[in-house]
């Protein structure tokens, strides 16, 4: 492509007030104020004559192969041109991706010394996701700085968002700080589970229904067999990642929240000997992973969680569940997050859980509703207030009938603030395998 640069622009119409100047002093001769025009015209065209063709400049855009959310990266643009006889600077610009955030809208200048240069730009991950750069432009002036020739270059450079782990790995150390402290984390390992340890000698404060009678009439003294609880469990997260689930809550959409508290609480269950795997659904299946096992596998976690896209497209919970049960070969903890805000949807729900709960234990986390909570609360002013304060009653009283009947069911069901679904979550976790409820 090849275009006029501002100085032509600005030349040409510097021409205009002579031509009409021309025009009303000497009619006769008005042609001759086409002449200013008419050369920058010329000259245009010879700069574009002049001007190093676009099949002798290369251009590569290169990236990270993966960053977390609210971190910059640099976009590294190298040019390449003739070492001789080509433009000492040549200008590029990005296509913007919605997940990013580009400084200077995308443009930048390079340098070319040799025929070679390259320049950094900072992007700025907004969102998770794969961020796709499938295009960008390099342009350069001819020698009379008349005309841009332009070239679009193709790319297939693409930067994979994940989500940001440092919260998980501050929050998950503090956590097992606090449990180390109060002698949680021993308990789960030894003593109180349902796979058998070893015999012991009984002591004082031990459980009396664990004394084995055989051993300790053959020992003369009192033995107890002692257990640990049982590893390898399935820990299943599914993530509904609907309409619903899109839209924000104080300012981050719900199905990040869910991946947050994912993340966190998958760590812990890999630090704590069992397996992971993940699940993502709204109209229908998107994400089906195998299970994975070991502190080693989180990285594995975190990709497939960058995988979540944002839906547009109102859930399927019968499709939905009924494909991660048949995918289910044993008793596994069935984890889901969602949302719902009308009897219809949550119906379908609850019909779906009634068949995952014979044989599955099931964990339902929510986030509670904080903005119709606040209409419910807020001193109305007028009319319109209580319209909307009535309306927002009824819906967190259809919402509550929903949990009650999953309850019912028995499911359990976590409904937390935003901020605190995480903590909730760990805590729901490790209170349900201490009671070897797994």
């Amino acid at each position: 492509m090849i275009y006029p640069t501002r100085f032509a622009v600005m030349a040409a119409a510097a021409g205009a007030p002579v031509a009409l100047l021309i025009a009303v002093l000497a009619p006769d001769h008005w042609y001759a104020g086409l002449a200013w025009p008419a050369a920058i015209l010329l000259g245009a065209l010879i700069d574009a004559m002049l001007a190093l063709p676009a099949s002798r400049i290369a251009a590569g855009l290169t990236l990270p192969r993966t960053a977390s959310v609210g971190e910059t990266v640099d976009a590294v643009i190298s040019v390449e041109g003739p070492a001789r006889g080509g433009p000492g600077t040549v200008q590029i610009a990005i296509a913007a991706d919605p997940l990013v955030g580009l400084e200077d809208d995308g443009r930048a200048s390079v340098q070319l010394d040799q025929g070679k240069g390259a320049v950094a730009l900072p992007v700025a991950t907004r969102r998770r996701g794969t961020a796709h750069f499938a295009t960008f432009w390099v342009r350069w002036r001819g020698p009379l700085a008349l005309v841009w020739r332009q070239k679009r270059m193709a790319s297939e450079a693409a930067l994979k968002i994940l989500p940001d782990i440092r919260p998980v790995r501050e929050r998950g150390a503090r956590i097992f700080q606090r449990h180390a402290l109060q002698g949680l984390m021993t308990q789960l390992d030894r003593g109180d589970g349902t796979d058998f340890d070893a015999l012991v000698e009984f002591r004082s404060g031990m459980d009396r229904r664990a004394i084995d009678w055989k051993q300790s009439a053959r020992h003369q003294k009192l033995h107890a067999k002692e257990y640990r609880t049982e590893r390898n469990n399935q820990i299943v997260f599914a993530i509904d990642s609907g309409r619903q689930m899109s839209e924000p809550v104080a300012g981050i959409p719900r199905v990040d929240r869910a991946v947050a508290a994912m993340l966190l609480t998958g760590w812990v269950a890999l630090k704590l000997g069992d397996r992971v795997a993940l699940h993502s659904f709204d109209s229908r299946p998107r994400i089906a992973s195998g299970l994975i096992s070991g502190a080693s596998a989180f990285p594995e976690l975190q990709h497939l969680a960058a995988g979540i896209d944002y839906s547009g497209e109102e859930t399927n919970y019968t499709y939905a569940l009924t494909t991660l049960a048949a995918r289910l070969t044993r008793r596994s903890m069935i984890v889901m997050f969602t949302e719902f805000t009308d009897l219809t949807s949550a119906d379908f729900m609850i019909r779906a859980a009634a068949r995952l709960v014979e044989t599955h234990l099931l964990l339902i986390v929510v986030l509670r509703d904080e903005e119709l909570e606040s209409l419910v609360d807020h001193a109305p002013d007028t009319a319109d207030d209580i319209t909307r304060a009535v309306t927002a009653a009824g819906l967190l009283k259809d919402r509550l009938l929903a949990l009650t009947r999953l309850r019912h069911l028995g499911a359990h069901v976590i409904e937390s603030e935003y901020d605190r679904v995480a903590d909730r979550l760990v805590e729901g976790y490790v209170d349900l395998k201490r009671r070897n409820l797994l």
